[in-house]
């Protein structure tokens, strides 16, 4: 994945509807920290203007023509892609179905535009660093309501029972100083634990690691103390 050097972090809009491309452009714009460096109003331009832009994050609605989000998304950022980049999914949609696709495919992030300015600054920030946000309304909802057929599937997790924990916590959008907290562990090793289960389920980051929870039905409400 790219990262920036010193400089701002490059982004690419890619949204149908022009007013919300202006706002998005302002808002990021606003901050000293980012640029706008390009902009599309479908799929199909939306990534042939990642591919050669090569922007540090591109910002992709769900329903646009041509090519939807999700597929700029797999395009982009999938499993198969050598060399992926960071996809934030900024849409007015928050179907079950399309966070967990979007995470399945590499998204690092999964925000409702009605979330306001400030969680989407705070996305793409957490985007940069590595973490996964999602926006509040969300979470909530896929924690109530995890995936029912993968939730009960029986194949042998390739995860201690504590590194299930850290996963789900993961899933929870938590930092390593949050998951050391409520784990009563240090934030190092949090991220210990995390390194560990990126290299079991051999995935790149903590969004695969928030895609597999999620698939796997791990990530479904706490137990009651």
């Amino acid at each position: 994945m790219t990262t920036p050097l010193g400089g701002p972090t490059r982004i690419l809009i890619a949204d149908d509807q022009e007013d919300v491309r202006s706002g998005f452009r302002l808002i990021l714009g606003s901050q000293p920290d980012m640029a706008v460096v390009g902009e599309a109003a479908d799929g199909l331009t939306a990534v042939e203007l990642a591919r050669t832009l090569r922007p540090d994050l591109v910002l992709a609605d769900i329903r646009m023509p041509g090519v939807d989000g999700l597929e700029v998304t797999r395009r982009l950022a999938g499993p198969g892609v050598p060399d992926p980049m960071r996809v934030l999914v900024v849409t007015t949609f928050g179907h079950d179905d399309y966070v967990r696709t979007a995470l399945r495919d590499g998204a690092c992030g999964f925000l409702l535009k009605r979330s306001g300015p400030g969680l989407l600054i705070e996305g793409v920030r957490a985007a940069m660093a590595g973490d996964l946000l999602i926006s509040p309304q969300i979470t909530v909802r896929l924690l109530r309501n995890p995936a029912p057929a993968l939730a009960a599937s029986t194949a042998p997790s390739p995860l201690t029972a504590r590194e299930q924990e850290i996963a789900r916590l993961v899933a929870e959008g938590l930092t390593n100083a949050e998951i050391g907290e409520k784990l009563f562990i240090t934030a190092g090793t949090a991220k210990t634990h995390i390194a560990n289960v990126q290299a079991k389920l051999k995935v790149r980051n903590r969004v695969g690691i928030a895609a597999w929870s999620w698939e796997n039905g791990l990530a479904g409400p706490a137990p009651r103390e």
